[in-house]
C-alpha cells in the first residue's frame, strides 16, 4: 500500500520541483522590476515588492530607439517565421506524401543542420552579408533566421503530414479536387496544431537570437531588442531594476504567445516527434 502511494506521488513531486526550479527566476525577474532600488541593492533578500513601482518599466520604455527596436523584432520575427512555415509546409508535403531520388539524403542533411551549432556560422554569414554590402540592414536577418528555424520546421511537419491519412486527400480527388485543392481543403486544416507548434519554436529562437544580430548589426535603428538589454549599464555598474524591467518587456511577447497556443503546440510537438 505505502510503495504504491510513494510510486503514485513521486512524479507529481518531481514536477513540483521541476516547476520551482525553473520558474522562480522567471518570478525573480518579475518581481525585481517592481521593486524599489534600496530592495534591489539591500543584503537582506526581499521576496516580494514592498513598495511596488514602476519607474524601471518607464526608464525602459522611453529609453532611446525603444520602439524602433519593438518593430525591428516583430519585423523580422513574424516575417522570418512565415517564410519558414511556407517553405517548410511544401517541403514536409513532398518529403512525407512523394518518393524522389535522393528523399531520404534531403532528411539526414535537415536533420544534421539542425544538430549543427549556427554559432559557428556567424564568421562565414558576415562575410557572405559584408560582400553583399548589406551590413545593418534586416533582411539579411531574416533571411538568416529563416534558414535558422527552417530544419525542425520541415522535420516536424513532416512527421504530422505523415500522420494524416492518405484516403482523405485521394477521396477528395476523388470528388472532383485537383492535388493542390485537397491539400488546401483536406490536409491543411488538420496541420494545424503542427503549425501552431513549429511558429512557437521558430517565434521564440527568432525573438532571443542575439550573436548574428551583434556581428551582423552594428547600426542601432538597424537592431534587435535583444541588444537593446545590454544597454542598461551606467558608469556605477548595471541598473538592475531597468534591466529586469526591460527583460520582463522582452518576455511577455514570447509568455502570451504561449499560454495561446501551449495545448495545440504540445500536441503538435508530439505527433511531429513520433510519426512519419
Amino acid at each position: 500500500m505505502k510503495r504504491s502511494l510513494l510510486g503514485r506521488a513521486w512524479p507529481g513531486t518531481a514536477a513540483v520541483v521541476l516547476f520551482v526550479v525553473f520558474a522562480f527566476p522567471v518570478y525573480w525577474m518579475f518581481a525585481t522590476a517592481f521593486k524599489a532600488n534600496k530592495d534591489i541593492v539591500s543584503d537582506t533578500p526581499t521576496w516580494f515588492p514592498t513598495s511596488p513601482t514602476f519607474e524601471h518599466f518607464s526608464k525602459a520604455v522611453d529609453a532611446d530607439g525603444f520602439w524602433t527596436l519593438v518593430g525591428n523584432s516583430l519585423m523580422v520575427t513574424l516575417i522570418a517565421v512565415g517564410l519558414s512555415l511556407v517553405i517548410a509546409l511544401l517541403a514536409s508535403f513532398a518529403v512525407a506524401r512523394m518518393r524522389f531520388k535522393g528523399r531520404k539524403s534531403f532528411i539526414l542533411v535537415m536533420m544534421m543542420a539542425q544538430m549543427a551549432p549556427w554559432e559557428v556560422m556567424v564568421i562565414a554569414y558576415y562575410m557572405i552579408v559584408r560582400d553583399a554590402e548589406m551590413l545593418n540592414s534586416l533582411p539579411p536577418l531574416i533571411a538568416i533566421y529563416t534558414v535558422m528555424v527552417l530544419p525542425f520546421t520541415v522535420l516536424t511537419l513532416r512527421g504530422y503530414v505523415a500522420a494524416v491519412p492518405k484516403e482523405l486527400e485521394e477521396s477528395a480527388m476523388v470528388d472532383g479536387c485537383t492535388r493542390a485543392q485537397a491539400f488546401r481543403k483536406v490536409i491543411f486544416p488538420l496541420l494545424a496544431p503542427g503549425l501552431m507548434a513549429t511558429s512557437l519554436f521558430g517565434f521564440i529562437t527568432v525573438w532571443n537570437e542575439f550573436p548574428m544580430v551583434l556581428i551582423l548589426n552594428k547600426d542601432p535603428a538597424s537592431q534587435t531588442l535583444p541588444l537593446w538589454l545590454t544597454s542598461f549599464r551606467t558608469t556605477f555598474g548595471d541598473d538592475w531594476g531597468a534591466t529586469m524591467a526591460a527583460s520582463s518587456l522582452f518576455a511577455v511577447p514570447i509568455l502570451i504567445l504561449f499560454v495561446i497556443l501551449q495545448r495545440k503546440a504540445v500536441g503538435g510537438l508530439t505527433s511531429g516527434a513520433v510519426k512519419g
